[in-house]
């Protein structure tokens, strides 16, 4: 049980840490390794089902949105990883409805093609109205007022 240790180095490319220890009683060496325990994440579906976070998933789902524009493969690695970090912050469990969110705000300050093509499939989209709504509400800008005639700007 007593023990001290030798030597410390990272290992497992920064995931443990490697220590040599060597027992006090009988001078025996060992070496142990320390990894950092991960909190599960998980994501609650709408029918209730419990699953872990799957980054594949989002990733998948963001990649088949993306298609033939002009968005990176490491550009959806990097938004997936915003959404799961930005997720994780309201804690160890969320919606579905919350990962959808996340991803489309993310696409939406990215990609406005790739923006409708996910909400198409995420918000159940049944016609060409549905488009047009939401396109309206990704280019809904508020146009700058302009002057009366007569008075120069």
């Amino acid at each position: 049980m007593d023990d001290r240790v030798i030597d410390s180095r990272t290992a497992e490319e920064g995931g443990a840490i490697r220590r040599r220890r060597e027992c006090l009683a009988c001078s025996r060496r060992f070496t142990t390794y320390e990894r950092l325990e991960e909190v599960p994440f998980v994501v609650v579906k709408r029918s209730g089902l419990r699953e872990p976070f799957d980054r594949v998933k989002v990733v998948a789902g963001m990649r088949a949105a993306a298609k033939n524009r002009p968005l990176a493969p490491d550009d959806l690695d990097q938004i997936a990883a915003e959404v799961e970090e930005s997720l994780r912050l309201d804690g160890t469990e969320v919606t579905s409805e919350q990962v959808g969110l996340a991803v489309l705000d993310a696409l939406r300050n990215r990609d406005d093609v790739a923006y409708l093509r996910f909400a198409s499939v995420y918000k159940g989209f049944s016609d060409a109205g549905d488009f047009q709504r939401e396109a309206g509400l990704l280019t809904k800008v508020t146009s700058p007022k302009s002057s009366p005639p007569g008075r120069g700007a």
